[in-house]
């Protein structure tokens, strides 16, 4: 009778090449669709259950936020510069895009923290968890986008070809905050101070990138936002949908291929040491 040794060993998804890496990746996100909407729901109803105003909130919080900026404007406080439309107008669009930056990346971060029990005591990708709490960021853009598209007649902005490519040219962002997002939620399932952080950053980051302002044309500032690819993956998507022209584009190309480095970089990352998140959270 034969003697049969079994050896068990660590998953090591290296041996078996990046390209089978990727392979798995793809695999995983399209069995886990059903899953994901199943998170957003829940999460999108949690939420706003309860609350008198509902998705009201999301136009709320930044009416009030481009008040103060106006009114600081107003009273020469700071200077928002020559907006090529009305400030309220430049700043709804800005922001509506800025939605899946921050909201997406913040999301994104505490995903996992949050659903501690729910990954020690349930095996699934835990790429669904990243994935559909990013995804929250877009209720809040595609309402303020509403908002955008609705003040634009009245602003006499005219839509043409260029117009059509806004959806494509977000693409970039989504990439660059989905990818952080699985980076730093895995950061943020052994420093709980990472979510922190990336609160505080997020809103930093905000007065760097020209939102509530037009950029600066000279000066230590410019240099600032010069350097900064959020200003290149936001400016360039609102300047199709507000002037129908696409300037800064080789910029704006160096920045979209950034955002596709980091979201591969950081999804191979987190595929790798999915398999140790639970004994981590």
């Amino acid at each position: 009778m034969q003697n049969h040794i079994q050896t068990y060993e660590p998953d090591n998804c290296l041996k078996q090449g990046y390209f089978s890496i990727f392979r798995q990746i793809v695999n995983e996100i399209k069995e886990s669709k059903w899953l994901i909407y199943q998170l957003f729901k829940r999460d999108f109803s949690a939420t706003y259950r309860q609350s008198v105003f509902g998705l009201l909130w999301v136009i709320l919080i930044p009416v009030i936020g481009i008040a103060g900026v106006f009114l600081l404007s107003r009273s020469n406080i700071i200077d928002i510069g020559k907006t090529p439309v009305s400030f309220l107008l430049y700043s709804v669009s800005g922001l509506a895009i800025w939605q899946i930056f921050s909201v997406g990346l913040v999301s994104a971060t505490s995903s996992l923290a949050k659903a501690g029990p729910m990954i020690v005591k349930i095996n699934f990708s835990k790429k669904a968890l990243v994935i559909s709490a990013f995804s929250q960021c877009f209720v809040p853009f595609l309402v303020l986008f509403a908002v955008a598209l609705l003040l634009c007649p009245g602003e006499g902005v005219k839509f043409s070809a260029v117009t059509l490519l806004f959806p494509f040219l977000l693409i970039p962002l989504i990439l660059f905050t989905l990818g952080l997002g699985f980076l730093l939620a895995l950061l943020n399932g052994l420093m709980r101070d990472i979510g922190n952080a990336v609160s505080v950053l997020v809103t930093f980051l905000m007065f760097f990138t020209p939102i509530f302002y037009a950029a600066p044309k000279a000066g230590s500032f410019y240099y600032a936002i010069k350097y900064n690819p959020l200003y290149y993956l936001i400016i360039v998507p609102r300047d199709a949908l507000l002037a129908g022209s696409l300037e800064h584009l080789l910029a704006y190309y160096m920045a979209a291929i950034l955002s596709v480095i980091v979201f591969v970089f950081c999804i191979a990352v987190f595929h790798i040491t999915e398999t140790r998140i639970a004994e981590r959270i």
